[in-house]
Parts: C-alpha cells; sequence; structure tokens
C-alpha cells in the first residue's frame, strides 16, 4: 500500500513539475473543451461553493463580479445568495465558455434565476463604471492572466471604497501560487489585505479597497 501511495504521489509531482514548466512560458485561459468538467459535481466537491460563497464575503443585495466565469461552476449559487436586490455579472474572455454558461441558464432548475448577466470581455477593460461594484471575485483565474496588475488595477477600479476583492486557489490546478504570492499580488496592486480562509490545498484571500 504505501509503495501505490509512494508511485501515485511521485506520478503527480512530475506531473505537476511538467505542467508549470509549461505554464511559465506559456499564458492562456483554461480551454472551453474542459468547461463540463470545471462546472461539474467533482469541481464542486474540491470546492464546495457555500464555501467559497462564505470565504468571498458575498452577501445577500450585493452587485458582484466573477472575472473568468468559465462555464459558470459557482455563478447561479453566487446569483441565488445575492437574491433578487443583487446582480451577478460574469465575465469571461472565451465565447464558447459563455455560451455553455448560457446553455445551463436555460435548464428547468435554474429558469427562476433572472440576477445574471453575461459579459464577453477582458480582465483589463472591464465594462463598469468606476466604484459600481460590491465585491468582484476570481477563482483559480489570476494566475491565468499575463499582466495581473493591469487586471487588478481594473478590479480596483471598479469596486466601491471598502468593496472586496476575493481571489479563490485550487491544488492541483496547475497555475496553483501559495497563500504568500496571493497576498502579495494583492498588496502590491493597492489593495489591503483582509484576510486568508481556507487550507493549503484549497483557500480563498480577500482584499479590502481603502477609500
Amino acid at each position: 500500500m504505501t509503495n501505490v501511495i509512494l508511485t501515485v504521489l511521485g506520478i503527480f509531482l512530475a506531473w505537476q513539475g511538467v505542467i508549470r514548466l509549461f505554464r511559465k512560458r506559456f499564458h492562456f485561459p483554461a480551454p472551453a473543451f474542459i468547461g463540463r468538467f470545471l462546472d461539474s459535481d467533482i469541481r464542486r466537491k474540491l470546492q464546495p461553493p457555500d464555501k467559497l460563497i462564505e470565504r468571498s464575503g458575498i452577501k445577500r443585495g450585493m452587485r458582484v463580479l466573477e472575472v473568468g466565469c468559465g462555464s459558470g461552476a459557482f455563478v447561479t449559487f453566487v446569483a441565488r445568495v445575492v437574491g433578487k436586490k443583487g446582480k451577478v455579472y460574469a465575465l469571461d474572455i472565451q465565447p464558447a465558455m459563455l455560451r455553455q454558461l448560457k446553455a445551463k441558464l436555460t435548464r428547468s432548475e435554474n429558469r427562476d434565476i433572472k440576477n445574471i448577466k453575461l459579459i464577453l470581455g477582458s480582465a483589463y477593460e472591464l465594462p463598469f463604471e468606476d466604484s459600481s461594484l460590491d465585491l468582484v471575485y476570481m477563482v483559480t483565474v489570476l494566475q491565468e492572466i499575463p499582466n495581473k496588475k493591469n487586471a487588478l488595477k481594473e478590479a480596483k477600479r471598479v469596486l466601491k471604497p471598502g468593496g472586496i476583492l476575493a481571489v479563490t486557489e485550487l491544488l492541483p490546478d496547475p497555475d496553483y501560487p501559495l497563500k504568500s504570492t496571493t497576498i502579495k499580488i494583492g498588496e502590491e496592486a493597492g489593495f489591503v489585505f483582509d484576510e486568508a480562509l481556507g487550507n493549503f490545498w484549497n483557500y480563498t484571500v480577500r482584499f479590502v479597497k481603502q477609500s
């Protein structure tokens, strides 16, 4: 049994090494063909939506933006939490991902949700007025963005004073950074570190925009 565990661990570490070397040279969003996995029960077991929502600070009535929503693993959960008086903006740079999310919203179990707006766009040019959103969150997305500084500058611009930036990361995602790395990136972008929640494998770092 010990040999099997060591073998699996060795394969995992080797895979992580290879994929991380590749990702250091090539930055691109998660391809649309893995959208079904990203929006699957397996994914949500690894990253429970209720934990993500709680750690991010998402509450009823908020105007919330998910940058890099993909096929929408968490969008409907967030929409139900913010409620009818809240709004969820689901932004992605890939039309194919948004098509998958649009199809998901037509399913019978989601037809009652009316507070989601899909946006095709870039993290570098968010289509919102200054200081107009309560919270911006990203789930295993920040490290995929080549120019993190510009993306976070935009997130800061659209957040209200006291607004929240929540960054969630998960291992074994090939772009997974340590908690300390995420905190450093956020602080260098001018955000104030609030709290880091979760564990080594699955964590959320929350920042605040000062007035």
